[in-house]
């Protein structure tokens, strides 16, 4: 099979999983070797609910034909195929059958011509039909292959689909011509009922063909829901003419872009989800509108005192005010109508309970009889909304949160369903409600909060809730402290534990092999049909920098919302290259005006940091900062990425090097002076490194790293000083360049 950039990612992510930096030290071991997948599981992801094997291989040929049942061609489902989630089908047999066509022609190169004839299916036909068959619901499939001829019988084409996904797995993990599969007997029903991927674009903005090769490999995986979080407090997602201001048109959807990645969905059988957040989480709504709670349109606006502490009051939608409320709806009314899966999230969580003490939510609270606490102002609120969603045929789902208030007097209505991300999923934990739980799967790759999906323990203990109120599970993505980062950062963190979810909420039995071996499975599978390969980014070989952080003031981009509070997620801006970044919660670094040129940020606490979420470059490259260390300490971060860190003062050392996590530990023979600016300039070249300071060389050692661009210092260690004027080449400077550059600052 044919092997893409973006298909070498997946394989990569899937083999080795990401479990986020290593500690200081080159005692990380190597990654095990993968082994053969265990003897007679068939190598399909998620793994069959019923799999029996009737030894053997069926053969696709020149003479296979996709045959229709023409009594059910047209249909996309049968009576008991009918369910409230994952929501109706929208793609007939005859257009999954055409789909099939096209799907097997790729991985084969055999072409199979479609016909009606399913009374003599021969020996390499594929038999696709419908069956009011209430064992299956409305996802399960039979996939039965006694005679040479292989057939496919769901209750809807949502089941008829994931039949057609195993056939194609089955090809792709066979011989290099893909063209046989195991004959075999299956009826495969999935646990969960919605089995979700999750992904923060509100503070983040996706790329559509991203977003099209994630839609891809869900179906694949027979993972049905794409929850679309769009809105957040850095950025508003949804562009409509009806909101002037409140979505930058580009870096947001349109109406005609949801209508297009709809489609899409519906032809992989994947629901596109929308989620919008309110009242918290909302400083880009509040700005929009002049509709937060710290604006001065009513008495007694709220402070920095009544909201968390790196916010300001505009991060919550004032609940108090008729115009705030009126126009929040009118905002869910828009978006509700764009969308057609049966779910809409409005958020509703992390409203601070300090809120309560804001004396306009007291006087507010006085005069209205039927809310008495901060509970029952927002319980209503979320009420408001439920019943604009209600409106569109559709059932909210907020995160939880809001059941931690006591709330007296106004109860959240009971189909809202509640997206739980506390606890450990195994059971429904809001009582009287519907629940998805993301609690365990989350995925946040910055150095604050440094989440990532536990995948030993996703695979090996997860227990599976198939109680009635335990709608499913997902994945959740969130972008903070990574608003600007390259999709292919996320994707490398999410791709083995989306498959080991997929697997394991299609199938809650125990798992009968290891991770090791399922992770062998998953790559022998590979990509399905149809990925486009992942956008290379060209090399800057002219001489001119890729990146350029020159620490100094700088607006966000557009498209971006500031929500922090002064001194909080201070901005990195790339005055070179596409890669800006932010500062995280709390320990920020402070901006200090005594730089080489204008600002530096001074460091002093190993929280400190910033997040880019780059990819790593592969050498040749350069690096070049202005540093002023003011401390020594046993380890010192100036940039680092999964796989290796560059150095200011190495562990064990206390000299400048660099580490390949994994493997080594690497020092020049020069210690930094503190207290005075050092220009430090490291040039990689394959298989050798060399360190210059102020212009003159220092050292060369004999091993090299790709340039790590994840972020400044790691989720343990930062650095004690401040920097300035930090650039990269994708290109080895000459010794001359390098001695131009010092003190003087030349691009």
């Amino acid at each position: 099979m044919r092997r893409t950039a973006s298909a070498l990612l997946f394989v990569l992510a899937l083999v080795t999983g990401f479990i986020g930096a290593v500690a200081p030290s080159s005692a990380a071991q190597p990654e095990e070797q993968s082994p053969e997948p265990l003897a007679g599981q068939p190598s399909v992801v998620p793994r069959p609910t019923d799999w029996t094997s009737l030894g053997g291989t069926v053969a696709i040929t020149h003479r296979t034909r996709v045959l229709v049942d023409p009594r059910t061609r047209a249909e996309t489902s049968e009576p008991s195929g009918r369910a409230e989630f994952p929501g109706p089908a929208r793609q007939s047999v005859q257009q999954l059958a055409a789909q099939l066509r096209a799907e097997i022609d790729q991985v084969s190169g055999i072409e199979p011509r479609i016909a009606s004839d399913v009374a003599h299916a021969g020996p390499g036909d594929i038999v696709l039909g419908l069956a009011d068959d209430r064992e299956l619901g409305a996802e399960g499939y039979r996939f039965d292959s006694p005679d040479g001829a292989v057939r496919i019988r769901a209750a809807s084409t949502h089941g008829l689909f994931y039949g057609t996904r195993t056939l194609l797995q089955l090809l792709r993990s066979t011989d290099d011509e893909h063209r046989t599969l195991p004959r075999a007997r299956a009826t495969d029903v999935p646990a969960q009922a919605i089995r979700m991927v999750h992904l923060d674009a509100g503070r983040k903005y996706w790329k559509i063909p991203y977003l099209e090769n994630l839609i891809r490999r869900m179906g694949d995986q027979k993972l049905n829901t794409l929850l679309l979080h769009l809105s957040e407090s850095e950025g508003f997602r949804l562009y409509s003419p009806k909101f002037p201001g409140l979505a930058d048109p580009g870096h947001s959807y349109s109406r005609a872009d949801i209508e297009r990645l709809k489609a899409f969905a519906a032809r992989h059988h994947v629901q596109l989800m929308p989620g919008l957040e309110m009242p918290g989480h909302a400083t880009a709504i509040s700005d929009a509108f002049g509709i937060g709670f710290g604006f001065g349109s009513g008495t007694n606006p709220c402070t920095a005192a009544h909201t968390h502490s790196h916010l300001t009051p505009d991060w919550i939608i004032d609940m108090t005010s008729e115009k705030a409320v009126a126009k929040t709806k009118q905002i869910v009314d828009e978006f509700a109508g764009w969308f057609d899966a049966p779910l809409f999230s409005i958020g509703g969580e992390e409203v601070p309970g300090r809120l309560a003490n804001c004396p306009r939510v007291q006087d507010y609270l006085a005069a209205s009889p039927d809310v008495s606490t901060l509970g029952d102002l927002l319980n209503r609120y979320i009420n408001t909304l439920d019943d604009v969603v209600a409106s569109h045929g559709k059932r909210t789902a907020v995160y939880n949160g809001s059941e931690h208030l006591a709330a007296p007097q106004q109860t959240v209505h009971g189909p809202v369903v509640f997206i739980t991300w506390e606890g450990t999923g195994a059971e429904p934990a809001v009582p009287g409600h519907d629940e998805i739980a993301i609690g365990p799967f989350y995925d946040t790759p910055n150095n604050y909060h440094h989440l990532y999906p536990n995948e030993p323990w996703m695979y090996d203990s997860w227990t599976v809730s198939t109680a009635p109120d335990m709608l499913g599970s997902g994945l959740t993505n969130w972008a903070d402290y990574n608003f600007w980062a390259d999709d292919a950062y996320f994707e490398q963190s999410m791709a083995g534990a989306r498959a080991i979810l997929a697997d394991r909420a299609w199938n809650g039995t125990a798992t009968p092999d290891t991770l090791a071996d399922f992770r062998a499975r998953a790559v022998l599978i590979g990509d399905p049909p149809g990925i486009t390969p992942t956008p290379v980014k060209p090399r800057v070989n002219d001489g001119r920098p890729s990146h350029h952080w020159t620490f100094d003031p700088a607006a966000y981009p557009k498209g971006w919302t500031y929500a922090g509070s002064p001194g909080n997620t201070i901005f990195a801006e790339d005055t070179a290259g596409d890669l800006p970044g932010t500062s995280y919660i709390v320990n920020n670094p402070a901006p200090v005006t005594d730089g080489v040129r204008g600002q530096a940020w001074r460091f002093d606490s190993d929280r400190d940091g910033v997040g880019f979420g780059g990819m790593d470059v592969a050498e040749p490259w350069t690096v070049s900062v202005q540093v002023r260390p003011t401390a020594r300490a046993a380890d010192q971060v100036l940039l680092s990425s999964k796989a290796g860190a560059l150095k200011l003062m190495q562990y064990g050392t206390g000299k400048v090097g660099f580490t390949r996590y994994g493997s080594a530990d690497l020092s020049f023979d020069y210690t930094l002076p503190l207290d005075r600016w050092t220009r430090l300039t490291w040039v990689a070249t394959p298989g050798h490194t060399t360190l210059y300071a102020d212009g003159e060389r220092v050292g060369t050692v004999d091993a090299s790293i790709p340039l790590p661009l994840r972020s400044i210092g790691t989720e343990k260690v930062s650095l004690r000083g401040d920097l300035d004027e930090l650039t990269t080449w994708d290109e080895p400077l000459t010794a001359g360049r390098i001695a131009g550059l010092s003190g003087k600052d030349t691009n």
